[in-house]
């Protein structure tokens, strides 16, 4: 994997902010023209720095008024077991974030519910029947302040 230069940098930063400007747009942006930059970008993607694209969308305007962290604790500490978990859990769509964490949990998951009753149903039909699951801690998000998607690049 190549090393990233202030160029690149760049293009990852303006990407962040902007994901939908052209490669005219951005090239400009960057004091590139576009075909380095549009290599560059090409370059960026298949070396895995940039994993994809997509909007941001409010939770609440699309229906999800509950936002749950949920520390999750296996019965068993094995890679059969964590490899399982991580898995199921990959196909449940309401799951959004899955960490392997330290500590008295093992996982901890950033799940979206309708509401409180559709994270109950959630937690006793899907995510409480995993095999291997031996308890979950939920955090009621009470009030987001703020979401970061951008890293610190610049």
């Amino acid at each position: 994997m190549s090393q990233l230069d202030k160029k690149d940098l760049a293009i990852l930063a303006a990407l962040q902010r902007n994901g939908r400007q052209s490669i005219t747009e951005l090239a400009a942006s960057v004091n590139l023209s576009d075909t380095p930059c549009l290599r560059r970008i090409r370059r960026l993607e298949q070396e895995g720095f940039i994993t994809g694209y997509s909007a941001a969308i409010n939770h609440r305007k699309a229906g999800f008024e509950v936002i749950v962290y949920a520390s999750v604790r296996l019965s068993e500490n094995s890679d059969r077991a964590a490899e399982n978990f991580e898995t199921a859990v990959a196909l449940l769509p309401e799951v959004m974030e899955c960490s392997v964490i330290t500590g008295a949990h093992d996982y901890l998951l950033k799940i979206v519910a309708k509401d409180l009753l559709a994270y109950e149903r959630f937690v006793k039909k899907s995510l409480g029947s995993l095999p291997g699951v031996s308890g979950i801690e939920s955090t009621l998000v009470l009030k987001q302040t703020f979401c970061r998607t951008a890293l610190p690049l610049d």
